[in-house]
């Protein structure tokens, strides 16, 4: 046996009777879908069902397994103490799981567990399921913000294990869409909304989970999603298997976009191996990319590069324009992997003697300095995408008319704190959204006194 189905849910408290008190109405639909996938489940009657929760433990750079051989867990926090799960844990599966992903690279274990209790993004649909089927044991895995592949690659750990254990295994995919659909909603409405869940739904209906893996970090930002890495791992539990798709239904009424899809294997499929063709078109683009790449984003990756393999910083070359050798100015190099940021580190003002050597010296600390990431690989070299941005003097501004998001970037100063954010970035199209994110960044909030300076930048990519 292995992975025999796949679940895409959503998980609104408020689908709880004693907790919707009358408003579960509202989506019924959903309920209605929830009520026929937990039918199928009891048909298949597996041993074991895996829950992927955002709102179970999370690490940055690592998976959480829940550890165990039971648990428990209620909805006392939104006022439904009485709707409660009690259930145990296949605890040899995890286990099996944490090793075999070891043997993977994929950090991923059962230490490090923050709370025992169950989360509502795993209760919620237990206790949906439980209403037609209880004979199963439980794994629970929480998310991460590791990239994409790397939640696809964890996925097919999953299978893996089902695989070697012979187990009939259900994965359930818990997840709302967006959470910003309506200007009434809880998080308020952001333009992106309906559009990540018009393109998440789509991929949906297709079994398109290239799609899934591939959607605009900024896109995703912007609309407040919550379950799309709770898909990707789907995905990858799914790998290489040919699926039947039931798309059963789409809600979104209190502002939050929830889905309801299922995905019945039907067999093995050499053309859905996801992660490959991943990569099969991140080298194409790579290729039909750095042809193009001016001297700017050459000598950027050069230095990356050069520095990872040989741990020695490169030599300024001879050839480049009187502009990079003659001219002082500050620079930010930012590097992508897989459409992610993969490290962003520059200068407002320049701290060498040119626009070469800054760009070799911010391309090295991009790689290998940004707090936010672990330091580059020699394996990931040929996955990076390189952007070099080079500002022009920043000037002092009274106000934000005086802002342009596509052509200006800001930067907010209070005291000895300051932010920076650069012009023209996908998901940032707005002057407040702009300013809030430059703020965010340097710590200062919106009610302190600050100062607004812009800037332009002449991009290249």
């Amino acid at each position: 046996m292995s992975v025999t189905a796949a679940f895409i849910v959503p998980h609104p408290p408020i689908i709880i009777p004693a907790i919707g008190r009358g408003k579960e109405k509202e989506i019924q639909q959903t309920i209605d879908a929830y009520k026929k996938i937990a039918r199928q489940i009891a048909d298949l009657k597996p041993d074991t069902i895996i829950v992927a929760s955002p709102h179970a433990t999370m690490y940055s750079d690592y998976f959480h397994v829940s550890p165990g051989t039971n648990a428990a867990g209620n909805l006392s926090r939104f006022g439904a103490a009485q709707a409660s799960v009690q259930t145990g844990y296949d605890s040899e599966f995890s286990q099996t799981l944490e090793n075999i992903a070891k043997k993977a690279g994929i950090s991923a274990g059962t230490l490090g567990e923050r709370d025992k209790t169950l989360d509502h993004g795993t209760i919620v649909p237990l206790l949906m399921i439980n209403q037609f089927f209880t004979g199963y044991k439980l794994v629970r895995t929480g998310l991460s913000l590791l990239s994409a592949r790397e939640h696809y690659e964890f996925g097919k750990c999953i299978a893996s294990t089902a695989d070697l254990l012979s187990k009939n295994v259900v994965f359930i995919a818990s997840g709302d869409l967006s959470h910003k659909l309506k200007s009434d909603g809880p998080y308020g409405f952001d333009e992106a909304g309906p559009v990540f869940d018009k393109h998440i739904t789509d991929a949906m209906k297709e079994a398109d989970f290239l799609r899934i893996m591939s959607l605009n970090p900024a896109l995703c930002e912007s609309a407040a999603e919550c379950g799309l890495r709770s898909f990707v791992i789907m995905a990858g539990a799914l790998d290489g298997k040919s699926v039947a798709t039931e798309f059963l239904s789409y809600e979104g009424p209190f502002g939050v976009g929830y889905a309801v899809c299922s995905f019945r294997v039907k067999g093995a499929d050499n053309n859905r191996h996801f992660d490959l063709l991943m990569d099969k078109e991140m080298q194409s683009n790579q290729k039909e990319a750095r042809p193009d790449e001016d001297d700017y984003v050459k000598l950027a990756r050069l230095s990356l590069e050069t520095y990872v393999r040989t741990k020695i910083c490169m030599k300024m070359p001879d050839d480049l324009s009187n502009d990079m050798v003659k001219r002082r100015a500050g620079v930010f190099v930012s590097i992508k992997k897989n459409n992610q940021l993969r490290g962003c580190i520059g200068t407002i003002e320049p701290v060498t003697e040119c626009i070469a050597k800054e760009i070799i010296r911010n391309a090295i600390s991009s790689g290998t300095e940004d707090p936010r990431f672990p330091a580059v690989e020699e394996k990931e070299l040929n996955e990076l995408v390189y952007n070099v941005d080079v500002l022009s003097p920043a000037e002092i501004i009274k106000s934000p008319d005086d802002l342009n998001v596509q052509r200006y970037g800001v930067i907010v100063r209070s005291g000895y704190k300051r932010g920076l954010l650069l012009p023209n970035l996908d998901g940032v199209d707005t002057i407040e959204r702009q300013i809030s994110i430059a703020l965010q960044k340097a710590g200062i909030k919106k009610d302190e006194k600050y100062t607004l300076e812009r800037f332009e930048v002449v991009r290249h990519q």
